[in-house]
């Protein structure tokens, strides 16, 4: 017997898992490791602090998730052994694999930051990456009536870029809405050079940023916080505030770094077509875990999936490999009161106008505001666990498409 086994069950090892399950040799186990009881859907953490839903519509029993004939194992990597092919698991037991896929994604790293986490932490510095961390944020939102409120990204790169940025718009309707929003003020500091990386997404999102009156600082990397005076230190710059809600430093599993697989952050270096860990003929890497150039979201894990599990086959049949992802990425946006912006793009293709996911059809519209962009996210949760987890087709491309879209030399003529 020759085994399969799958380095953590979020988004993206779940959904290799169930699209592998059928399709493998009948001499071949597919085991998931994992030591999480639940499976948790993260989108829904940006809501949470704003007082929509509930945990219990985040979470579902992680072995619901996986498909019959996939076998989870409820325990914690310690360290990958590359050389014999061995997993080494916390609860003491050893794992020999023939492939190996690390979907491992990523971790706050507080600390990374100096002074973040301390007395002040979950009382004035507040994250919502986290299940527990949302929830206090919601009832420290809800005392929250006046003052200077931060949204401080610490260090780069992060899961879902958009978050921080969706936050503000959802807090601007938020104070909006309690009839308190002349009474705070809104600030995001960020370490890139303006609120998003692409020229054209940057300037409308910059617009958007201006219209509601939030205030953009940019280069602002965070050296230090001082929790007792709220203070945030950047070099020679500084921001008080009353609250801060702080995005950390991300970095990839314990294991990666105690193997000597990742980089200086733990990430997994990964080749940018094929998904093969750099070095390895055996290890294959998607989601969160991979060093590549991409948005760390839910949207690349699940193009990245289709392509490991075909992968996976190929090496297992002995032949060539394809080069399948393309650095697809998209993503909604809400900008708050109900509206939404899309957005889609590649390694190569920054987000440009048009429609989503037909040509000139849609139903969809790319960077632009519109009600059916934010119904369209709040429905996807339904399609997340009844279509995507479980490796069912849906109705959007892997690779990036060009029909429907604008060419970006028309956008930049009619921005001038």
């Amino acid at each position: 017997m020759k085994h399969l086994i799958i380095l953590g069950a979020g988004t993206g090892g779940t959904v290799v898992a169930n699209r592998l399950r059928r399709q493998l040799p009948r001499d071949w186990s597919l085991i998931v490791v994992d030591p999480e009881p639940r499976h948790l859907y993260q989108p829904g953490l940006l809501f949470l602090p704003f007082g929509a839903g509930g945990r219990e519509r985040l979470l579902r029993p992680r072995r619901k998730t996986l498909g019959d004939g996939i076998c989870w194992l409820r325990d914690a990597v310690v360290r990958v052994e590359p050389e014999s092919r061995l997993v080494v698991l916390e609860g003491g037991g050893l794992l020999r694999y023939d492939l190996l896929v690390i979907a491992s994604g990523s971790q706050l790293r507080p600390r990374a930051t100096a002074g973040l986490v301390g007395p002040h932490w979950g009382r004035t510095v507040h994250e919502f990456y986290t299940l527990a961390g949302a929830r206090r944020l919601r009832q420290a939102l809800a005392g929250f009536d006046r003052g200077r409120l931060v949204v401080n990204v610490a260090a780069l790169p992060i899961k879902c870029p958009v978050a921080p940025l969706e936050f503000l718009f959802l807090a601007d309707a938020f104070f909006s809405r309690r009839g308190l929003r002349h009474r705070v003020e809104l600030i995001y500091a960020t370490p890139q050079a303006g609120p998003f990386a692409q020229p054209v997404a940057a300037a409308l999102i910059g617009e958007l940023l201006e219209r509601k009156g939030i205030r953009l600082e940019t280069g602002f990397v965070a050296a230090e916080v001082d929790g007792e005076a709220r203070r945030l230190h950047a070099g020679g710059r500084e921001l008080g505030f009353d609250l801060l809600v702080t995005v950390p430093a991300h970095g990839g599993a314990p294991f990666i770094e105690a193997s000597g697989l990742g980089d200086e952050r733990a990430f997994v270096p990964t080749a940018r077509h094929t998904l093969l860990a750099r070095g390895f003929d055996d290890v294959f890497v998607l989601g969160d875990a991979t060093d590549l150039p991409v948005s760390k979201a839910g949207s690349v894990a699940h193009f990245q999936s289709g392509v490991v599990a075909e992968n996976a086959l190929r090496a297992i049949r002995g032949r060539s490999l394809i080069e399948g992802f393309d650095g697809h990425a998209n993503c909604f946006v809400e900008t708050g009161h109900g509206r939404a912006l899309l957005i889609d793009f590649n390694y190569d293709v920054e987000p440009l106008p048009g429609r989503y996911p037909l040509p000139w059809v849609g139903p969809l519209t790319l960077l632009e505001e519109s009600r059916r962009n934010h119904w369209a996210k709040l429905a996807f949760r339904w399609l997340y666990w009844h279509l995507l987890l479980p490796g069912r087709p849906l109705p959007v491309p892997a690779r990036l498409s060009m029909r429907g879209k604008e060419s970006l030399g028309r956008v930049l003529h009619a921005s001038t």
